[in-house]
């Protein structure tokens, strides 16, 4: 353990990184251990109570430390999800007095990938985005995409790259292992051509509630641009398939970002695939 006397002395900015380090170590620890060893709690109860006595920290901060060196000082057994929250919140203000923040990107493993084996798509499950502009959108949904079991991800030409560092920033690794293909042309320029075995059906506005849609087992859901929705081709292919899914809103705002919208679509499509896939993680 880094010596508390030495860390006094480091410049503010250095010492507060170094601090922030050590918090999310032991929050690191306690998780895969469950419990912290005896010298390690009265270590970190010894750094909360030399921070808070610093200079520069806001009354709620000052809190915030002065608390976690009394519950680490408690000589019962320490409460894990407790405990993990505080070092969690210790280690967040400390980055944010160094001027950093936390980025998503942050949680991916230390090699930044996620494991492929971990996959369980459902056969058939796939997605067409079309003309999605934003690279944040993209990762997004790239990200939902994975999340909820989908085998395949089809990208018209005019959708942003998913390899932008934003979409792969958003998408949190999961470019690297779920499967996709960019087509060199759109596919719906006739109504009644296809790349892919149907059936088809938007997310679009105007069409069956989400609440009394009939999700396939297998199918093609197409999600489109952020300004103009889905194109007339793809509307007509999806209107002599399967139609059109709508998420029904209560506020002023009649309509949700598209990665929103594919995030909560994509979820109750994800519903009637069973259990035929192999255990479902929970996502939160």
């Amino acid at each position: 353990m880094f010596p508390l006397c030495k860390l006094a002395t480091l410049p503010r900015s250095q010492r507060l990184r170094k601090a922030a380090k050590i918090f999310e170590g032991a929050e690191l620890r306690l998780i895969t251990l469950g419990n912290l060893p005896t010298d390690e709690i009265e270590y970190l109860k010894c750094l909360a109570i030399q921070l808070a006595e610093q200079e520069g920290f806001s009354p709620a901060a000052v809190e915030l430390l002065a608390n976690t060196a009394e519950r680490l000082s408690l000589n019962t057994k320490i409460d894990v999800k407790e405990i993990r929250r505080m070092l969690n919140s210790v280690y967040h203000l400390l980055l944010s007095e160094t001027g950093r923040t936390q980025a998503d990107w942050d949680f991916v493993n230390s090699q930044g990938s996620l494991d492929p084996s971990k996959r369980r798509p459902f056969a058939g499950m796939q997605v067409y985005l079309e003309d999605i502009r934003s690279p944040f959108n993209i990762g997004s949904m790239f990200r939902a995409a994975e999340s909820f079991g989908v085998e395949k991800l089809w990208l018209s030409p005019f959708c942003a790259d998913p390899r932008h560092k934003r979409s792969e920033r958003t998408a949190m690794g999961c470019v690297d292992i779920l499967p996709w293909e960019r087509l060199s042309r759109d596919p719906f320029a006739s109504a009644v051509e296809r790349f892919t075995e149907g059936p088809f059906f938007a997310l679009e506005t105007g069409g069956t509630p989400l609440e009394d849609f009939s999700f396939p087992k297998q199918g093609l859901l197409i999600a489109g641009s952020e300004e103009l929705g889905v194109s007339p081709g793809a509307l007509a292919a999806a209107d002599a398939s399967l139609g059109r899914v709508s998420i029904t809103c209560y506020g002023a705002k009649g309509s949700l970002n598209v990665s929103v919208a594919f995030g909560i679509v994509m979820q109750a499509w994800s519903r009637v695939q069973g259990t035929g896939a192999g255990v479902r993680n929970r996502c939160s």
